[in-house]
C-alpha cells in the first residue's frame, strides 16, 4: 500500500498552504505528529536561552528581540517547520515561566502536561461551542463536566448547574447579571473584592458597589449587616474566597446568614480558593460556599489549566435561563423541540473554545482527590515559606497564609520615611524582574500609620512540585536587593538617613 499523503511533511514553496496542512480530518493527527517536534524543539531552545523565570532586560529588551526576529507579516512564508521552530523559540525565550518557582507574582499556574496535550486535540478538532452540530461530543463532555462541578459546589441542592466562562471576571459579571435579571440591583462587596466586581456593575448599568470595610483582608460581617439594613432584597453581596492580595477568605457562613436574614442575594468569587473543595483537609476553609446563590471558580489557578478555564455555578439551574437567546441559524425553535441541545444559552459568548474538554481530561486523569492533593501541597509550601520569612533577619511577614499566598516586606523599607519605603519595595520588585531573577507580586494593604496603605511583596505559590527550600534563594535575593537599594537611597539623600 502506498504511503498516505499525510505521512509527508508538507511545506509548499513560498509558504503556500495546501489542503494537507489541515490539522483535522483524515491524516490530521499524522500531520501534527510531524510538526509538533519542530514546535517543541523551538520551545526547548527558547527556554534554555532564557535560563530563568523571565527574560532579562525588561520591556525594551523583549521588544528589541521581537523586532530583530521579523515576526510580523511577511510577504512570503518560510514553511511550517521553520516558522514553528523560530517563533516557538522566540516565545519561550521571552515568556515568564510559571513552572519556575521564582515566577510567583500572580495567580498564574504552570499547566499540567495532560491538560496541554488535551488542548492540542481540542484545537485540532476545533469544536465551536455555540451549536450542537459544531460540537456533538464536546457539548456532551462539557455538560457532564459542568454537572460535576455544580455538584461539587452544591452537594445538597436539588438542581444546581454550571457553565464555562473565560475566568473570574466573566463569572463575576454573570453573578451580577443574574442578580439584575432577578430585579436585584444594588451590588455590595468588601474592600478586598476583585476589581472585576466594580467593572461588572459598570458594564451592567448598575450603581457602583457599596463597599464594606475589611479587617485582616476579610469582610467584616457586622459592617455588612449594617450596609444591608436599608437595602434588603435589593442587594447582591459579592463575597470572596481567596483574595488577590493575600488569599484571605471572607467569613462565608456569617455572610450567608446575614444575606438570608435580609433577603439579599449572595455571589461568592471563589476563583482562587474554590478548588479547595477537592481537598478533604482544606474544604472546611471554604465552608459556606454551598449557601451562595452563585459561585465563580477558576481552574487556571488551583486547577493547573491553561488560560482560560473559568466556571460559573448556580444553586438553581433556572437562574441560568436568563442567558437564553435565540438565533435561528444556531438554535432554531424546531431544532430544540426536536431534541438538539441549545448551546447558545450556555454562555454570554457565541463562538467559544471547548475549554471543558481539557478540564474534563485532567479531572479524569487525577480525580478530585488528585487535584485536592496539589492544592494541599501549594498551601503547605506557603506555610513553610511563611516560616522562612518569619525567621529571616531582613524580612517581616504580613501574616500567616490561608491559602498559598505569602505576603512580606523588607525591613529596610520600614527604615525610610514616608513614601520612600514603598518606593523601595516597588524598586525591589522591578529590579528582580528586569534582572531576570524573579517575578514577584505586590499589593497595597492598610498597615501604615492610621491605616494608610503600605506596599507589600507577595509570592503566590501555585507550583505543586516545588518545596519551601526552593524559595530560600528568592527571599535572600529580595533582602539583598533591598539592602543595596537602601544604601543607594542613603547616599543620594541625607534626609533618608
Amino acid at each position: 500500500m502506498a504511503d498516505a499523503p499525510s505521512a509527508r511533511v508538507i511545506s509548499p514553496p513560498g509558504g503556500v498552504a495546501s489542503a494537507e496542512w489541515l490539522a483535522g480530518g483524515s491524516g490530521g493527527a499524522d500531520r501534527l505528529a510531524r510538526l509538533l517536534p519542530a514546535a517543541l524543539r523551538g520551545m526547548a531552545a527558547g527556554t534554555a536561552e532564557r535560563g530563568g523565570p523571565v527574560p532579562a532586560g525588561g520591556p525594551a529588551a523583549v521588544a528589541a528581540a521581537l523586532v530583530q526576529s521579523a515576526a510580523g507579516l511577511p510577504r512570503h512564508g518560510v514553511g511550517a517547520e521553520q516558522a514553528l521552530e523560530e517563533l516557538s523559540a522566540l516565545l519561550a525565550a521571552g515568556s515568564a515561566d510559571p513552572a519556575d518557582p521564582a515566577c510567583a507574582a500572580h495567580l498564574h499556574c504552570p499547566p499540567l502536561a495532560v491538560s496541554v496535550a488535551a488542548d492540542a486535540v481540542a484545537s485540532a478538532l476545533n469544536p465551536s461551542m455555540d451549536s450542537w452540530d459544531q460540537a456533538p461530543v464536546a457539548s456532551e463532555i462539557e455538560r457532564e463536566f459542568t454537572t460535576g462541578i455544580a455538584r461539587l459546589c452544591y452537594p445538597d441542592a436539588a438542581r444546581p448547574d454550571a457553565v464555562i466562562t473565560s475566568g473570574g471576571t466573566e463569572s463575576n459579571l454573570l453573578g451580577l447579571l443574574l442578580a439584575r435579571e432577578s430585579a436585584v440591583t444594588r451590588p455590595v462587596c468588601g474592600a478586598n473584592s476583585h476589581h472585576s466586581v466594580a467593572r461588572a456593575a459598570w458594564l451592567l448599568g448598575l450603581p457602583a458597589p457599596v463597599v464594606v470595610p475589611c479587617v485582616d483582608d476579610r469582610m467584616v460581617a457586622s459592617a455588612l449587616a449594617e450596609a444591608l439594613a436599608p437595602l434588603g432584597a435589593q442587594a447582591v453581596v459579592v463575597a470572596t474566597a481567596g483574595t488577590t492580595n493575600t488569599g484571605r477568605i471572607d467569613p462565608l457562613p456569617e455572610i450567608a446568614e446575614i444575606c438570608r436574614r435580609t433577603g439579599a442575594r449572595l455571589h461568592v468569587d471563589a476563583a482562587y480558593g474554590g478548588l479547595a473543595l477537592c481537598s478533604e483537609t482544606l474544604r472546611s476553609r471554604v465552608a459556606g460556599l454551598e449557601l451562595a446563590d452563585s459561585v465563580a471558580l477558576d481552574l487556571h489557578k488551583f486547577g493547573w489549566q491553561p488560560v482560560a478555564a473559568g466556571v460559573f455555578a448556580a444553586r438553581e439551574e433556572t437562574d441560568l435561563q436568563a442567558l437564553t437567546v435565540r438565533a435561528e441559524y444556531l438554535n432554531a425553535d424546531d431544532d430544540t423541540e426536536a431534541g438538539l441541545p441549545d448551546l447558545l444559552g450556555r454562555s454570554l459568548r457565541t463562538s467559544r473554545r471547548p475549554d471543558a474538554f481539557r478540564m474534563a481530561v485532567t479531572l479524569r486523569a487525577l480525580g478530585t482527590s488528585g487535584i485536592g492533593a496539589l492544592v494541599e501541597r501549594c498551601c503547605a509550601n506557603a506555610s513553610g515559606v511563611h516560616t522562612m520569612v518569619d525567621d529571616h533577619p531582613a524580612l517581616r511577614s504580613w501574616g500567616a497564609p490561608e491559602l498559598s499566598t505569602v505576603v512580606f516586606r523588607p525591613m529596610t523599607a520600614d527604615e525610610l520615611p514616608g513614601a520612600a519605603g514603598d518606593d523601595l519595595v516597588a524598586q525591589v520588585r522591578r529590579t528582580l524582574l528586569e534582572d531576570g531573577t524573579a517575578v514577584i507580586g505586590r499589593g497595597a494593604l492598610p498597615t501604615g500609620p492610621d491605616g494608610e496603605a503600605q506596599l507589600w511583596l507577595k509570592l503566590t505559590l501555585l507550583h505543586p512540585h516545588a518545596q519551601p527550600a526552593d524559595y530560600r534563594a528568592l527571599l535572600d535575593a529580595v533582602a539583598t536587593v533591598a539592602a543595596d537599594l537602601r544604601t543607594s537611597v542613603t547616599r543620594e539623600s541625607p534626609v533618608a538617613s
